[in-house]
């Protein structure tokens, strides 16, 4: 018999969560589980702040959001249980990451959370800048095509000593009932995509293989070289954006339209226009970025 959608929705059991996280993979810091909060990332941030001490991958994981942010400060909430909510503080040195490779993390975190989701048998890939989605298989119901997954938000918190905070948030079993009545037209969770997460062990299970992934990232960015360029390659495998033609929505109004054909070394999107001009944008520089029919030619 199949379990329902929302039988993984029981809370956390903290210690139990803990024990699996640390056991299974040693790289991963102290782990605090909570029900509600206002937003994990806030939260590991002032943790910060107050001790600076604060050891690297040191995790909070909670329940509920009730005033997460995403990109551009856009408002996002869910069921208590519903996801699996998280944040990570990441404490390279200056030596092992040079500042121009900050711009890239969000983009490299996608690949942990995109090969978790696949672990589990959904078929997610990556919509630059630092969303994780799945292709709509109900064709038509969304205007662009596909779903949101997850969403990522990373921060800077400290230049001296380096801090950042990596937060995450993974729809574990929103149902599409739940999607409509929050007004989130083109949404999807991981039972909703055939998953199968029959109980709260489930999802501290993936709760632990994500931070697994992410450690495994975490790794590859601070040590460079060819493990570096292996997660690159890997992010281009797993990217929806890359081959295709898009829309980036500017400050101001400014449209820019044409194939995204390249990533810069600072995570940066190249996009080319059908007059050959290339031009980066940046996460900081997008309001939204949309996939464009072939036959739009505006640039």
């Amino acid at each position: 018999m199949t379990a329902s959608p929302t039988a993984s929705r029981t809370p956390f059991d903290a210690s139990r969560l803990s024990a699996l996280i640390q056991d299974g993979d040693s790289r991963v810091g102290p782990v605090t589980v909570v029900g509600t909060t206002g937003s994990t990332n806030a939260d590991l941030a002032d943790a910060f702040r107050a001790d600076p001490g604060l050891a690297d991958r040191t995790v909070i994981v909670a329940e509920e959001q009730v005033t997460a942010r995403g990109r551009l400060g856009r408002r996002w909430s869910a069921p208590a249980g519903a996801q699996v909510i998280m944040s990570v503080l990441l404490r390279p040195s200056v030596q092992e990451v040079p500042a121009e490779r900050f711009g890239e993390l969000p983009l490299l975190i996608g690949v942990a959370i995109a090969e978790t989701a696949r672990a589990v048998g959904v078929d997610a890939q990556l919509k630059w800048p630092n969303d994780v989605i799945v292709s709509d298989r109900r064709s038509g119901d969304t205007p662009h095509g596909y779903r949101k997954l997850a969403g990522i938000l990373v921060e800077a918190v400290s230049l001296d000593p380096v801090a950042v905070v990596v937060g995450v948030g993974v729809n574990a079993s929103i149902t599409a009932g739940e999607f409509a009545d929050a007004g989130v037209e083109a949404g999807t969770s991981l039972t909703d995509q055939g998953a199968e997460l029959g109980s709260v062990q489930a999802r501290e299970a993936l709760a632990a293989a994500e931070l697994s992934w992410i450690a495994d990232v975490d790794e590859a960015w601070r040590r460079g070289g060819a493990a570096l360029e292996k997660l690159r390659r890997r992010y281009r495998e797993l990217s929806a954006t890359l081959g295709t033609r898009v829309r980036a929505e500017l400050p101001g109004g400014e449209e820019l339209t044409g194939t995204a054909v390249d990533l810069d070394g600072q995570g940066g999107l190249v996009i080319e226009t059908v007059g050959g001009e290339r031009r980066t944008v940046t996460a900081g520089d997008v309001v939204h970025l949309r996939p464009v029919p072939t036959t739009d030619q505006r640039n």
